[in-house]
C-alpha cells in the first residue's frame, strides 16, 4: 500500500513537473524566436516585450526548481541564527497588502522568544505561503493569526511527531476558514496536490514548506476542523547562541548593477556559458577576472602567486575535486580568502550542510547577474 502511494506521488510529481516546465520552456523559446524574427525584420520597438517575457518565464522556472528541491529536502540552505519575531514584524506590512482588506490580521509574538537556526529567506517564504493559503481558505473574509512560542518536546511527543526531543521555536499561522477534511490533510504535503481550481496553484507550496522545515531538523503539524479553520505550526530547533538575524544579504534582482571595488576574482565553473556570463558581468563591475574550468585549473591559478581577492566556484566540478574541496585547498594557500559557492543542484552536503566557515557564502543558480555582482561587491566590502 505504501509503495503504491509512493509511486502515485512520484507519478504525480513527474507529470506535473513536465507539464509546468513544458509551458515555461515554450514561453522562453517562443519569446526568443520572435526576438530573432523581429531583429531580422529590423522591428526593434517591440524587443523589450519579448525579453521581459523570456525573463519572467525563466524566473518562474527557477522558482519551480527551488520548490522541488525543497520538497526533496535537497535545496541549498543558508542557515543563520534567526529571530522569528523580528522576521515576522518585518513582514507585517507585506502580508497585510497580500491578504487584502477583507481578512483581519493579528500577531501574537512570544516575549523572550528563543533564537532558531534556519535559512531566514526560506522561513519568510514559508510564512508568506501559509498566509496566502489562509487567505484562500477565507473567501468571505475572516481572521488570520501569526503566533510564536517556545516549545519543549519530550521523548513521547517527539516519537509521536517524528521529531527529535528538545527545545523548539514554534511559528504558526491560523485562519478561521473552511478547514480541511482528513483525506485532504493526509495528502496536504504531497507534491502538486492542490484543492484550488486548475491554473490557480502549483500544489508545491506546502510540500516546499515541509521539505524546508524537515531539512532544518524541524517538523510541521496541521491542526484543522472543517468550517472552523486551520493552524499550520512549524517547529524549528532552538539555536543556543543568542542573537538576532544578521543583516539581510539578499539584493533584489531589479536593483541597479552595483559598481565593484576593484580586485581580482577567480571564477571556476565547468560550464563555458555560465563562466563567460559571470566573467563579463564582474568585469563590467570593475573586477579583474581569472577563469578556470575545473578544480585542478583553479588550484593552479591559486598557486601562481597572483593576488586573488575572491574565489567564485561552482560546487559540482569535474575531475575529482569539487568546489568545496577546492575552497578548502584555497584557504590553505590563502588564509581567509573570501569564497562564494554557486550551485544549481542538490549539493548542500558538499558545501558543509550549511556549516560554512566565516567568509564563505552560497548563491543558488539560477540567479540574476545583478544579484551576483551585488553579492561579490558586498563580500569584498568586509575586511
Amino acid at each position: 500500500m505504501f509503495q503504491s502511494q509512493k509511486m502515485e506521488a512520484i507519478g504525480q510529481l513527474t507529470g506535473g513537473l513536465a507539464h509546468d516546465f513544458n509551458n515555461l520552456l515554450t514561453g522562453i523559446s517562443g519569446s526568443l524566436d520572435l526576438l530573432k524574427t523581429r531583429l531580422a525584420q529590423g522591428r526593434t520597438d517591440e524587443l523589450s516585450r519579448y525579453i521581459t517575457s523570456a525573463q519572467g518565464a525563466a524566473k518562474r522556472a527557477a522558482s519551480l526548481t527551488h520548490r522541488l528541491l525543497a520538497f526533496a529536502r535537497r535545496q541549498t540552505l543558508d542557515p543563520k541564527p534567526t529571530n522569528a519575531n523580528d522576521l515576522i514584524t518585518g513582514m507585517e506590512e507585506m502580508i497585510r497588502r497580500t491578504i487584502g482588506p477583507t481578512v483581519e490580521m493579528e500577531t501574537a509574538l512570544a516575549i523572550g522568544l528563543w533564537t532558531t537556526i534556519c535559512d531566514p529567506n526560506q522561513l519568510e517564504n514559508a510564512i508568506l505561503n501559509l498566509c496566502i493559503n489562509a487567505k484562500d481558505a477565507m473567501p468571505d473574509g475572516g481572521r488570520l493569526t501569526i503566533e510564536t512560542a517556545n516549545k519543549w518536546v519530550d521523548d513521547q511527543i517527539a516519537k509521536e511527531r517524528d521529531m527529535r526531543p528538545g527545545q523548539y521555536v514554534q511559528v504558526s499561522v491560523s485562519d478561521t476558514g473552511t478547514g480541511m477534511p482528513p483525506d485532504v490533510v493526509a495528502r496536504a504535503f504531497d507534491p502538486f496536490f492542490t484543492t484550488k481550481p486548475t491554473g490557480e496553484g502549483t500544489g508545491l507550496g506546502l510540500s516546499m514548506i515541509y521539505g524546508f522545515v524537515r531539512q532544518s531538523n524541524g517538523q510541521v503539524r496541521i491542526y484543522t476542523e472543517v468550517e472552523k479553520g486551520t493552524t499550520v505550526a512549524l517547529y524549528l530547533p532552538r539555536h543556543w547562541l543568542s542573537g538576532k538575524t544578521g543583516e539581510d544579504e539578499n539584493i533584489m534582482a531589479d536593483d541597479p548593477m552595483p559598481r565593484g571595488l576593484g580586485g581580482t576574482v577567480l571564477v571556476v565553473d565547468d560550464e563555458p556559458l555560465i563562466r563567460m556570463l559571470i566573467s563579463e558581468v564582474l568585469e563590467d563591475s570593475g573586477y579583474r577576472i581569472i577563469e578556470a574550468a575545473d578544480g585542478a585549473s583553479g588550484l593552479k591559478a591559486l598557486r601562481s602567486g597572483e593576488k586573488i581577492d575572491l574565489l567564485v566556484t561552482d560546487v559540482g566540478l569535474p575531475g575529482g575535486m569539487n568546489g568545496r574541496q577546492l575552497a578548502d585547498a584555497a584557504r590553505e594557500l590563502h588564509t581567509g580568502l573570501k569564497i562564494l559557492f554557486i550551485t544549481g543542484y542538490a549539493e548542500n552536503a558538499a558545501v558543509g550542510n550549511g556549516h560554512l566557515a566565516p567568509g564563505m557564502h552560497v548563491l543558488t543558480k539560477p540567479f540574476a547577474m545583478e544579484k551576483l555582482a551585488a553579492k561579490v561587491t558586498d563580500m569584498l566590502k568586509i575586511d
